[in-house]
C-alpha cells in the first residue's frame, strides 16, 4: 500500500509536527487538505512559508466546531488529527481552554467520522498521558496518569478515542509521540529553548534539569504516523513512537552547547520549574509494538537529529525570543 492518490485531512497542520506531515505526505503522493486554525491574520502558520503549499488544499476552521470540522473531513479517507493546544506550563493557567480544545476537539473528529464512514482517523497522544515511569521501558500497558491539565485533557482525548472505537467500531489508531523536535518547534519546547539560548548567549535558563526525555526527531515522528495510516493492524490500537533512548535535560543542554560550539552557563530559574507533583521525571518509550505492527523504526539519531535542528535555528533565530519564558 502507498499513499499515492489517497485523500487526507490533517488537522493542525499549521503547527510544528502538523506542517511537516502534510508536507510529507504531498510528496508521497496524497491528495492532501490541511487544516489551520482560523485567525484575523488569515495565517496558515508554518504552511505560509512551505514551498508545497501549493500543491495542498489548505482551509481554516476551529477544531472546537463541529460544522468546520465535519466540513473538513467531508471527502477525506485518511485524517490525521493533531489539531490541540499543547504548552503545558500555559494548561495551568487555561485549564479550561485545553479541556474544549484537545477533548472537545476530538470529540468532533471521531463523531465526524462515524456520520461520514472516514475509513481511518488518526488520533494524536502525547507521551505526557503516562505521567513519571512507574515501569521503564513505557509500553502501552503503562498506568495513565494526569500530572498537568495538559495531560489529562489528552487522556480525555485519548478515551474519547477509545470509546468509539469500541462503541460504534470506528477505526481510530491513537498514535502516541514521546518527545519530538526540529525545525519549527515553538519555543515553548525545551530543545528550541536551548538551541536559541546557546546560539544567542552564554547562560542557559531552564526549569528541572534531573528529569530525563525520550527525544525523537520530527522525521521519525512523521514517518510513523504515516506507516501507522496504512497498516490494517494499527486500527484500534495505541502505538508509542519513541527512540528508546533517554537523555536528562541537563545533559541535553550540554549536549546542545558542545553541537552549537559553545560554552555555556546552565542555570535553573525558578519560574520555569513545574509544580513538584507534576514534573514528570522520567520518559522512555518501548517501541517494539510500532516495529511489530507498522514496521516502523527511528532512522535519525538525536545527535544527527540535534545538528540538523541547529542548522535550521541558526537561519531563524530571529523567529524566537531566546531570554523571555515562553509560557
Amino acid at each position: 500500500m502507498s499513499w499515492q492518490g489517497r485523500t487526507v485531512l490533517v488537522t493542525g497542520a499549521g503547527g510544528f509536527i502538523g506542517s511537516h506531515l502534510a508536507e510529507n505526505l504531498v510528496k508521497a503522493g496524497a491528495k492532501v487538505r490541511a487544516m489551520v486554525h482560523y485567525n484575523f491574520q488569515g495565517s496558515w502558520g508554518w504552511l505560509e512559508e512551505s514551498e508545497l503549499k501549493n500543491e495542498m488544499e489548505i482551509v481554516a476552521g476551529d477544531i472546537m466546531d463541529r460544522d468546520s470540522v465535519k466540513g473538513a473531513m467531508e471527502g477525506r479517507e485518511v485524517v490525521f488529527h493533531l489539531a490541540a493546544l499543547i504548552a503545558i506550563p500555559y494548561s495551568y493557567r487555561a485549564p479550561q481552554s485545553y479541556v474544549n480544545t484537545n477533548v472537545t476537539g476530538t470529540l468532533n473528529v471521531v463523531q465526524a467520522a462515524r456520520e461520514l464512514g472516514t475509513s481511518r482517523i488518526l488520533h494524536t497522544s502525547t507521551s505526557e498521558v503516562y505521567g513519571t515511569a512507574r515501569i521503564v521501558p513505557i509500553d502501552e500497558e503503562h498506568p495513565l496518569q494526569g500530572q498537568s491539565p495538559y495531560s489529562a485533557s489528552k487522556i480525555g482525548a485519548d478515551k474519547i478515542a477509545e470509546s468509539f472505537y469500541l462503541s460504534f467500531g470506528t477505526p481510530v489508531v491513537t498514535v502516541r509521540p514521546f518527545n519530538t523536535f526540529g525545525p519549527r518547534q515553538s519555543a515553548r519546547a525545551v530543545i528550541p529553548t536551548i538551541i536559541s539560548q546557546c546560539l544567542s548567549g552564554k547562560v542557559v535558563k531552564l526549569g528541572a534539569t534531573s528529569p530525563t526525555r525520550d527525544l525523537n526527531y520530527v522525521q521519525n515522528t512523521v514517518e510513523g504516523f504515516m506507516a501507522a495510516g496504512l497498516a490494517d493492524a494499527a486500527i484500534g490500537e495505541t502505538i508509542n513512537f519513541g527512540s528508546g533512548r533517554e537523555i536528562s535535560v541537563g545533559e541535553l543542554a550540554q549536549l546542545i552547547a558542545r553541537l552549537c560550539g559553545r560554552e555555556v552557563e546552565i542555570q535553573t530559574e525558578a519560574e520555569r520549574l513545574r509544580p513538584d507533583k507534576s514534573e514528570v521525571e522520567r520518559l522512555l518509550a518501548a517501541n517494539e509494538k510500532a516495529k511489530r505492527l507498522t514496521g516502523w523504526t527511528p532512522g535519525v539519531s538525536l545527535e544527527e537529529g540535534l545538528e540538523r535542528t541547529i542548522a535550521w535555528f541558526e537561519t531563524n533565530l530571529h523567529r524566537y525570543r531566546p531570554h523571555a519564558y515562553n509560557v
